[in-house]
């Protein structure tokens, strides 16, 4: 039995014959089918590198915001904007009180459940983020506009999903710590979008430069179980266990002592570079890991983020050795 879990965080580059022939003439079912094609493959390659929570990679997702946006009522698109690693999005501009229009994560969840070996985690994105992320021209409030789309829009998706077998969800929330003085309106929105769920609560928190200092604090009134952070991309490629090799770790002390009873889904890899971890690289984060919080069982093993800014062959070999460096590892402890 494997002493660390294993996950990816959500995205996938999309194959490069996918979106040729997105832009054909080709039938909207055609299509459709296409997307299912390209959904299974990265399911089962994922499955296949050996990963114990698995998802299709967002093959039918544009965006993580663009892609919930075009489904909720209120929103307008007005133009793109560069998120990072030359990638842009459409943004919205709220010109009405939100709802939804359809639950744009039910036939993606329902198709890998349908075929997936291991257990399916769903990717989210938060309420929170999506109000941080668009143009409010119709609440004149934060928090009015983040909590309807935490009650409204959220909610909903997530009770919908859970009632058609959704056990795990992943609630990507990247606007989290970039505005640190409205870290307590950010609990509030995140507990009102998981209310009444009995699914396990993970959330995904980008990296925003403060090494988590304004999210930690309130990691004991937040309503999940599981937070997933990014560590990699500002740690050293040396190998070692000890503070000196691991300065991008630095938070796990800080974690230790708000969320001793919350699991952690530990960045291993960068994801913002071609560089492929070696397995002994990713051992000696996990290892690290373990001499600062203790228990391997609460200890998850990911990339620092979604890979879809990598390409597919960078994003496998990097999984691959992720695994490899896991099983060196356990090794290790045991």
């Amino acid at each position: 039995m494997s002493l660390f879990k294993t996950q990816e965080i959500g995205s996938l580059k999309k194959p490069s014959w996918l979106l040729e022939y997105l832009k054909t003439s080709a039938s909207e079912e055609e299509k459709k089918a296409a997307l299912d094609d390209a959904a299974f493959i990265n399911l089962k390659m994922l499955e296949h590198i050996g990963l114990d929570f698995v998802y299709d990679g967002e093959a039918r997702r544009v965006e993580m915001y663009e892609h919930p946006a075009k489904f909720i009522h209120g929103f307008e698109f007005v133009g793109r904007v560069r998120s990072w690693d030359n990638k842009y999005y459409k943004k919205a501009r709220v010109v009405d009180r939100v709802s939804l229009e359809k639950n744009y994560h039910l036939e993606e969840f329902i198709f890998v459940k349908e075929y997936a070996i291991k257990t399916p985690k769903i990717p989210v994105t938060g309420a929170y983020t999506l109000m941080d992320w668009s143009y409010d021209e119709y609440y004149n409030s934060r928090e009015d506009l983040a909590m309807d789309l935490a009650k409204q829009i959220i909610n909903r998706i997530l009770k919908e999903l859970e009632n058609v077998g959704m056990q795990v969800v992943q609630i990507d929330e990247p606007a989290a710590t970039t505005h640190p003085a409205e870290m307590e309106m950010f609990v509030r929105i995140f507990n009102e979008q998981v209310k009444g769920l009995n699914a396990k609560i993970n959330i995904h928190v980008c990296y925003s430069g403060d090494e988590y200092s304004s999210l930690m604090p309130v990691i004991p009134d937040l309503k999940a179980k599981h937070f997933a952070l990014e560590f990699a991309n500002r740690d050293s490629i040396n190998l070692g266990v000890d503070d000196a090799a691991r300065p991008g770790y630095r938070a796990l002390k800080t974690f230790r002592e708000y969320a001793s009873d919350r699991e952690i889904g530990l960045g291993v890899l960068d994801v913002h570079s071609d560089y492929i971890e070696p397995p002994e690289l990713v051992r000696d984060r996990i290892l690290y890991a373990v001499k600062v919080l203790g228990d391997p069982s609460k200890i998850y093993v990911n990339p620092d983020c979604g890979l879809r800014t990598r390409k597919r062959e960078i994003a496998f070999a990097k999984l691959k050795n992720m695994i490899k460096g896991v099983r060196l590892a356990e090794a290790a402890i045991r």
